[in-house]
């Protein structure tokens, strides 16, 4: 009896190492598997458009071609309304933009598929030695429109209003003009194409107030409440604060190859939840509501 038990028991030690060895050779050939697709993916992305949303794209390419050696995602700027239409002609893979493409014209935007990655806060910023820290929406439209011209008149210095715009091919513009401004027509003033030489501008110019996406914010400029509603995550995931934007990355119909590849990657928790809120943008999952293109509201 005592020979059956050892028996039973080798037999049963041999069984765990045998089914051990199976497991880690499954794992082994598991991420076996995983390195020759990554080495099998292989071609070139070119991403265009919006430079709010330039920051996590860089990134995200940096990371996702360290994975995939063979595939080179190059990232590039120039605005909304670029992006949109390099992807509509065919010169991009990829078309960043903070707008709708329905809300660009001579775009179809029936061509083109929507992927949105996140969501991104905009708001007025301004020269760091301006005891500015809110503003109301009035007093916003009649800075920007040129009617207010001294920071006298809203409760700062006697000093010069210095305006920085961006072009109107901006995303970041016309969410701005869209939400803070309510489509008022700005008055004119610096304008420049890259959110980092906005940014740059109102840190160095005394009197300066432009507008960014919060993911330029850096503490060299400062931004302004709205309303007395602070720019800030909570405010914006419940809708408290208006002036924020859909991350869209385009394609002209279904992507396939290393473009799907890179959206895709996009979308995995090594972005959304690493990435994306270090970078300053909300995943779209944080948020509480939802907005059309024609900027109506509800919850989800």
């Amino acid at each position: 009896m005592l020979k059956k038990v050892k028996v039973i028991v080798v037999a049963a030690l041999c069984l765990s190492v045998v089914t051990a060895l199976v497991g880690c050779g499954g794992q082994g050939a598991q991420q076996s598997t995983d390195n020759k697709a990554a080495q099998q993916l292989s071609g070139n992305v070119t991403a265009v458009g919006s430079t709010a949303i330039q920051p996590l794209a860089e990134q995200a390419a940096t990371q996702f071609m360290a994975k995939n050696p063979n595939v080179k995602v190059v990232v590039q700027g120039g605005g909304s309304g670029t992006g949109l239409t390099q992807v509509s002609q065919g010169a991009a893979d990829i078309g960043n933009s903070d707008i709708f493409a329905e809300e660009k014209d001579g775009i179809d935007a029936s061509q083109l598929i929507d992927h949105q990655i996140c969501v991104v806060g905009m708001a007025a910023v301004v020269n760091p030695d301006l005891k500015i820290d809110n503003l109301s929406k009035q007093q916003l439209v009649d800075i920007f429109t040129g009617k207010t011209t001294n920071w006298k008149s809203v409760g700062g210095p006697d000093q010069k209003i210095v305006l920085v715009n961006r072009p109107k091919a901006s995303g970041t513009r016309a969410t701005f003009k869209k939400y803070a401004l309510g489509n008022a027509e700005e008055a004119a003033g610096i304008e420049e194409d890259s959110s980092g030489t906005v940014r740059k501008i109102i840190k160095e110019t005394p009197g300066a107030i432009g507008y960014l996406a919060l993911s330029y914010l850096d503490g060299s400029v400062k931004a302004v409440s709205l309303d007395g509603v602070a720019p800030d995550k909570e405010n914006i995931t419940t809708g408290k604060y208006p002036v924020w934007a859909y991350m869209h990355s385009y394609t002209k119909g279904q992507p396939g190859g290393a473009t799907e590849a890179f959206l895709n990657y996009m979308m995995s928790d090594d972005v959304q939840k690493n990435i994306v809120p270090q970078l300053g943008y909300i995943p779209g999952t944080d948020m509480k509501i939802v907005r059309d293109v024609n900027g109506n509201v509800k919850n989800k």
